[in-house]
């Protein structure tokens, strides 16, 4: 008697344990799933409070494209939640339940090789996830295009970029300017933006606009973005490229048409003269503080550089001197024609074909 005591208070025992597991996975459950909340709120506060000075993100955005950007994650992880993150909470209480130690109603099947509906499920869980996951993802992706020109009724504003080591050389060719540490631009008027890397291969990026492109040497490729109200978004290099990989960054700034044609009017009268001398320094691997430092007459309140009297060949001959391999000279005479790396082609040497990235 006394045995069969004891086995009856130990299944007790063990059917009261697999209870209390139970109960606390439940609360490891509703204490992860309170955690991403936490998470996806406190991003959302980061965001608000980005607002007020330099936006930072894309889940705040300045501009149609990360507008677009921010909704496209919102239903990409909404579909994630639903068809990945929900199954899992759903089915592990069950499965920890329904199979818990105390449970004699179980079906006991050790020589068990097959089901065709744990099958189906296996098989057909994934395939509904990536389907649902593509109907969402390639209409964006050809909407996000980053070569595709933004629909609109006024010009689309030029900027040509070079990457250096380690700041980036916002030319202004319809304007005859350039700076580093800062990019201007007009609210609501499109910006067609042409990049190389006059060094390695870098990442230009403006979250709070939208969209990230590759720079690379002896190439170009292409942007295109768009300001809808005016501020400041931070711009950077995702691509570490050395020791001052970190200070890479510059401000995207966004003003209305007038505030934009009084810069420009402003750099072209106090900035200073783009010549071989100011070419070579920033061509150093520098910091935009040590090139401040070199160059005379560069250091401005804001912190950042302007040029003047900028020629219109200089961002096609540093694509074509990359290339060659040459060392970029400033008085090259003629203009050399640019690489463009386009969806289908590049105007590489004939037998290099390029991809757009």
């Amino acid at each position: 008697m006394s045995i069969e005591k004891g086995q009856r208070d130990l299944t007790q025992h063990d059917h009261s344990s697999w209870t209390r597991l139970l109960g606390v996975t439940k609360r490891h459950e509703t204490i992860a799933l309170g955690r991403w909340l936490a998470l996806l709120i406190v991003l959302q506060l980061l965001s608000a409070c980005a607002s007020t000075s330099t936006h930072i993100s894309f889940l705040d955005p300045q501009g149609p494209i990360a507008d677009a950007q921010r909704w496209h994650f919102y239903w990409v992880l909404g579909v994630m939640a639903v068809l990945v993150a929900g199954p899992i909470f759903v089915v592990l209480p069950f499965f920890a339940w329904r199979y818990r130690y105390g449970n004699k109603s179980a079906r006991y099947t050790p020589k068990w090789d097959f089901s065709r509906s744990l099958e189906l499920f296996s098989w057909g869980g994934p395939i509904v996830i990536v389907v649902v996951l593509a109907f969402f993802v390639w209409p964006d992706t050809h909407k996000l295009d980053p070569y595709k020109p933004l629909a609109s009724d006024q010009p689309a504003l030029r900027v040509q970029v070079i990457g250096y080591d380690w700041k980036w050389l916002f030319i202004y060719p319809d304007q005859g300017i350039a700076t580093i540490g800062m990019m201007a631009m007009p609210m609501g008027r499109p910006v067609s933006i042409d990049l190389t890397s006059a060094t390695v291969m870098q990442s230009f990026f403006i979250p709070a606009l939208g969209s990230q492109i590759y720079a690379m040497g002896g190439m170009v490729t292409q942007l295109n973005l768009q300001a809808s109200k005016p501020g400041r978004s931070l711009g950077e290099n995702t691509m570490y490229n050395g020791n001052g990989f970190h200070q890479q960054k510059f401000n995207a700034v966004a003003m209305t048409p007038d505030q934009f044609n009084d810069w420009v009017a402003n750099v072209r009268i106090n900035g200073i003269s783009l010549d071989a001398h100011a070419l070579n320094a920033i061509s150093q691997r520098s910091t935009r503080a040590q090139l401040i430092a070199a160059l005379p007459g560069a250091k401005h309140a804001d912190g950042n550089v302007y040029f003047s009297g900028v020629s219109t060949s200089l961002f096609p001959t540093v694509v074509h001197d990359v290339m060659a391999g040459t060392p970029v000279e400033l008085a090259r005479a003629g203009t050399p024609p640019m690489m463009i790396c386009t969806a289908a082609t590049s105007t590489m040497p004939p037998a290099v074909p390029e991809e757009k990235p």
